[in-house]
């Protein structure tokens, strides 16, 4: 094919300065892709590219425009990369008189080119173990620091500093993780903090392209994918869309000043996502909700500016690629603009049609978290987001049943909502997570309502999630420190007298708790009727609440009783379900019922129904 040339002579603004090098985003691409029509955002460094000619000369690229900036160290650079193009080494010139600077940018192999599973997404079948890096386990102590970065703290004795924990300590103990029952490792953002403070939660991103040294770079969170995918289990990122790290040079050096929603002072969120569905709602509001900033260190990204709109999406499919993402957690979903949200997760589900995300929607009701999903409801904006992080039965639900009385019933009301949503089984259930109390310390230490707890999310619908240490009674509260619900998992540090990948220095009731977990979560992973089955449940009577999971297989049938009395239950009381079946096994301790049976009082049996 003939070679493809353009060449462009940017507007002079000021004066001329020679660029003496350029960094490209993203970084790579590869020969296709559906999504071949690139955008190309080049920064000069040393002011700029204000008199420089671009120019591409590689076989099956067409550059089809070119975007100053005004700023001037910036252009857009818009690509079609042909169904022609083939894997190389891409030149890109920058010409100013007689001097030429050459970037590299590769365009490379497609990674299920190579037969790599990925992109598969998250669904019910799976079971999601959350962690904070930082707090799981210290593997490579040689990147604890990294000269260079600003953060150089270190301190285990600081709920808010570095700890040191890191990939490879993740990768270290899998067998733990995946003899726990879990199919899906998330992880709160790996990409580049490099902020002076509060660096150990990853949520102030400054560099998109990067991955954090002090978690082992690029290199370990390909292994890390690497080694799930080769055990079977899959890998979710966690996306901030919504803001970046005030360092970051889209606000320090932004290539135009709309790039951050701006304000003549700080502004934050009012915290109504019922601004966005209020036929009564102010544009006032509803700007303030989508454009303040979470903080004085997070400005809140302009996704509606579409350069910056390309940018994250191409980087979200960048990420796909290059570390074989298999489902997406998004960080802030409903302060995000919400026409960006649906193009952004289109862009990805086109590319790999498995895709699936979950969005962090902390809502004020069940409708309200519906609306930001796939629903059923008649509104003039609809959501294409697969699922949702499901705090609605978390708030409405699972807690209030065990620390409410008759709380059963607002967990019974909750589920019959689920006719809002299109797919409920996409929805994240959980307990607990790094930005509130942990569960057995909403329960009061209660070991019996901890499992219940358990019991629960791994009989309910949906996609369960595990944060880390709950299975061992990690306990802590978020008010008035967050830390304290990020605290380090007993044995990730070589120094640890409690180990709980070994079992070493835990208590009985820790152990217990472990091992009770491991058994449901496994349990779960061999029954289909656990996982994808329907679902049926009976109006709670007194602090008792009766649902089953089934399919044409099996029948499971979940008895909790929140109350500090034993209760008698007949089979015969739920016969839609129960009367082609005699007796019932419970999975945990294997004891055999007959279909009259006594169950005690702060307690939940998972039974498994015979015939």
């Amino acid at each position: 094919m003939k070679k493809v040339f353009y060449t462009l002579l940017l507007v002079a603004f000021h004066y001329a300065v020679q660029a003496k090098y350029a960094t490209v985003y993203p970084s790579n691409w590869w020969a296709g892709m559906r999504h071949h029509q690139i955008q190309l955002l080049i920064k000069g460094e040393n002011n700029g590219l204000r008199n420089e000619k671009i120019e591409i000369n590689y076989p099956g690229i067409v550059v089809k425009k070119i975007h100053a900036f005004e700023n001037g160290k910036y252009v857009a650079v818009d690509i079609d990369i042909l169904s022609t193009a083939r894997p190389g080494k891409v030149n890109i010139a920058f010409v100013n008189g007689t001097k030429t600077h050459t970037v590299q940018w590769f365009l490379q192999e497609k990674r299920n080119g190579r037969g790599k599973q990925f992109a598969q997404g998250i669904n019910s079948n799976d079971f999601v173990y959350f962690m904070m890096p930082d707090r799981f386990s210290n593997g490579d102590e040689s990147n604890d620091k990294i000269a260079g970065y600003k953060d150089q703290s270190l301190n285990r004795d600081s709920i808010y500093l570095r700890h040191g924990g890191d990939i490879q300590g993740i990768i270290n103990h899998l067998d733990y993780i995946q003899d726990l029952g879990a199919t899906a490792v998330w992880l709160t953002p790996v990409i580049e903090n490099d902020m002076p403070n509060r660096t150990e939660h990853g949520y102030a991103f400054t560099d998109h392209y990067k991955i954090d040294k002090r978690l082992g770079g690029e290199s370990a969170y390909r292994k890390l994918s690497d080694a799930l995918h080769k055990r079977g289990m899959k890998l979710m990122q966690d996306a901030v869309y919504n803001h970046v790290g005030l360092w970051h040079w889209m606000m320090q050096d932004p290539p135009a000043k709309d790039w951050i929603h701006q304000w003549p002072r700080f502004t934050q969120p009012n915290y109504k996502e019922q601004v966005f569905f209020d036929p009564y709602a102010s544009q006032k509001d509803k700007k303030q909700m989508a454009n303040g900033w979470f903080t004085n260190e997070m400005p809140d990204v302009n996704q509606s500016n579409p350069y910056v709109a390309n940018f994250l999406i191409q980087h979200a499919i960048w990420c796909v690629e290059t570390f074989g993402i298999d489902g997406w957690r998004i960080d802030t979903y409903k302060y995000v603009d919400l026409a960006f949200m649906n193009a952004c997760n289109k862009a990805l589900t086109d590319e790999y049609p498995e895709m699936t995300m979950v969005g962090e929607n902390w809502c004020e009701g069940p409708v309200n978290q519906a609306y930001f999903t796939y629903n059923n409801m008649n509104t003039a904006f609809k959501s294409n987001l697969t699922g949702a992080i499901d705090f609605e039965l978390l708030f409405n639900g699972i807690q209030p049943a065990l620390t409410q009385q008759n709380g059963v019933n607002k967990l019974y009301q909750t589920m019959s909502l689920d006719f809002l949503y299109q797919h409920p089984l996409t929805n994240l259930v959980f307990l607990d997570n790094h930005d509130m109390t942990r569960f057995f310390s909403v329960v009061d230490s209660n070991v019996a309502k901890q499992k219940i707890g358990l019991a629960w999310l791994f009989t309910t619908r949906g996609i369960p999630q595990l944060y880390y240490g709950t299975e061992v009674l990690m306990s802590g509260k978020s008010y008035p420190y967050d830390g304290n619900v990020r605290l380090d998992f007993p044995g990730g540090w070589k120094d640890d007298k409690k180990n709980a990948f070994t079992g070493e220095g835990l208590t009985k009731d820790e152990r217990d708790i472990q091992h009770y977990t491991k058994l449901l979560a496994n349990y779960r992973r061999q029954t289909p009727a656990l996982r994808t089955g329907k679902l049926m449940q009976y109006v709670p009577s007194d602090g008792l609440y009766v649902y089953f999971r089934y399919d044409d297989a099996k029948t499971i049938m979940c008895v909790m009783n929140t109350t500090d009395t034993n209760r008698a239950i007949d089979l015969n009381n739920y016969d839609e379900r129960t009367k082609e079946f005699n007796t019932a096994i419970e999975i945990t301790t294997e004891n055999k019922l007959q279909k009259q049976f006594n169950i005690p009082a702060q307690t939940m049996w998972v039974l498994e129904l015979k015939r």
